[in-house]
């Protein structure tokens, strides 16, 4: 007998709970009279607090709806508030990307923006996410939440007032400055009122509807997070995690097709058990089939004989300002291509000096996928000879040790790339005597040994600087660009420099190429 009673007891609170749970998840808050963002205090008046909690009272109006909208904040929030601490964003600017797409990453405006921050093409470009056939990193929840970290910092960096700065998310900064004009710039406490700008508002009704139902109701399940670096396939990391290709496909819409392209670090995500590790797994396309262990994530531009540049910091963000010191000097990878003005504002430094400390000319562009120094370079570098490799400039030289090119020159009294030659052994530290005969050295095709004898130029003719000219039969091949190919992994392939092909196939002024399009590759 009691044992029945118990039973049915048992099965009327599980109907209840079945029944009323939902609702844990919509319960509409109210409104207070004075909210706290940003590190600012929010005082709203009557007619502010009635026009936002008309917005909380419909985001929590379908207990389902709210709740699926829910789950979503709870996979990806983790993530976002990790990185928006890394970009020196507030915490509270959260909330924002779920008044933006709903955490749906392939979310796409009436105006055409597109993914989980709701960037158009030209602004993701502007904050170094790659937007192309083969990767829109607007859908990528780790690179559109620093996009969106750097598009608010720049702006607030004019307000110092988070209010305006999240306005102007909505407006652009001009528009944002046209509204605003600078009454507000520096204030730590404002009134919100009916007049207040809309998107403020609706934002604020966001803020209050989902701040204190984050992490409630959460599954033993988290986001996971790698760094990728290319070429590999959705197929293989698929194999490699343990989880199906359309797995991967499904969190990872930001992949065109199925193949991650080499040229820069990608985040995967996929769904895994247990809590969030603190900081994401790394994985690169070399230990991608084999092992997922974490390893360290390098830059992808390539490195000469000696081992340079020396790249330290936190390296799985190079393209932003500040992460990463290049020989000990503060710098950065182009992640796009641009001209020195632009860059130079986007990173937060005076073109002047951004042109002055890399050593460019006014039409010189910057080339995406190219260490830039942030700070001056040294006078010398951290070793002693450089030995010249066929298309290399003095320019590239001087950045590749971190080493002013007018310093460099001196060094070694070349002044023109012209009179540079293959095998040529450039000084970096001391200075070239007067009479004293350059050096060169045996140079093989990659990948050659390291260590080669040191052959000395002939000093029957003490004003001899170059070696004689030889005569070589080139042969000519023809290579078709891949899915997923850049000039500089083509370059590598067959043993010769980027600057090499661009010349062969007229394209000098440009570093991307297309898919199907005919190279040639020259060969002595």
């Amino acid at each position: 007998m009691f044992s029945s009673k118990f039973k049915l007891l048992s099965c009327f609170l599980f109907i209840l709970f079945v029944t009323l749970s939902p609702l844990l998840y919509a319960q509409a808050p109210r409104v207070p009279n004075s909210i706290k963002f940003a590190n600012m205090t929010l005082h709203l008046n009557d007619q502010a607090q009635r026009d936002i909690q008309l917005d909380v009272d419909a985001l929590c109006r379908n207990p389902s709806y709210f709740k699926v909208k829910l789950e979503r904040v709870n996979l990806y929030m983790p993530i976002i508030e990790r990185v928006l601490r890394e970009q020196g964003v507030p915490d509270d600017v959260k909330y924002l990307v779920i008044q933006e797409s709903g955490l749906i990453p392939d979310a796409i405006s009436t105006s055409n923006a597109v993914g989980f921050w709701q960037f158009k093409k030209g602004t993701a470009q502007e904050v170094f996410l790659q937007v192309d056939n083969q990767i829109d990193e607007r859908k990528n929840i780790v690179a559109s939440t620093r996009g969106a970290a750097l598009y608010l910092k720049k702006h607030n960096n004019y307000f110092d007032n988070w209010v305006c700065a999240l306005v102007s998310y909505q407006m652009g900064l001009g528009g944002a400055k046209n509204y605003f004009g600078s009454q507000y710039n520096g204030n730590k406490s404002m009134k919100i009122t009916k007049n207040t700008h809309w998107y403020f508002k609706k934002y604020l009704a966001h803020k209050i509807a989902f701040e204190n139902q984050i992490g409630k109701f959460t599954s033993n399940q988290h986001l996971e997070e790698i760094a990728v670096q290319g070429p590999t396939s959705l197929g293989e990391l698929a194999r490699n995690l343990g989880v199906s290709e359309d797995h991967l496909k499904e969190y990872n819409k930001w992949v065109s097709g199925k193949k991650i392209p080499e040229g820069k670090t990608y985040a995967l995500t996929y769904i895994t058990a247990g809590s969030a590790p603190l900081k994401p797994v790394l994985i690169s396309s070399q230990n991608a089939s084999s092992s997922t262990e974490p390893t360290k994530a390098v830059g992808t531009t390539a490195k000469n004989a000696a081992g340079f540049p020396k790249i330290t910091g936190i390296q799985t963000k190079p393209y932003e300002a500040g992460q990463i010191k290049i020989n000990g000097i503060k710098g950065i990878i182009a992640p796009v291509n641009s001209n020195p003005a632009d860059f130079a504002e986007r990173i937060g430094v005076k073109e002047g000096k951004f042109k002055r400390v890399n050593d460019l000319s006014k039409s010189t562009q910057v080339v995406q996928g190219n260490y830039y120094y942030i700070k001056r370079k040294k006078g010398k570098a951290a070793v002693e000879t450089h030995v010249v490799r066929k298309g290399e400039t003095l320019w590239e030289i001087s950045q590749a040790y971190g080493i002013r090119l007018h310093s460099l020159k001196a060094k070694n009294r070349i002044y023109k790339d012209e009179d540079l030659r293959e095998g040529m052994i450039l000084k970096l530290r001391d200075y070239r005597r007067r009479n004293e005969p350059i050096q060169y050295q045996k140079v093989a095709p990659p990948p050659a040994a390291q260590q080669a004898n040191y052959i000395q130029q002939p000093t029957s003719n003490q004003n001899k600087v170059h070696p004689e000219p030889t005569t070589s039969k080139s042969i000519s091949q023809t290579h078709t660009v891949a899915k997923g190919e850049t000039l500089y992994g083509i370059a590598r392939k067959y043993g010769v420099s980027v600057a090499d092909i661009q010349n062969w196939n007229n394209i000098a002024n440009q570093s991307i190429i297309q898919v199907g399009q005919k190279l040639i590759i020259k060969k002595n």
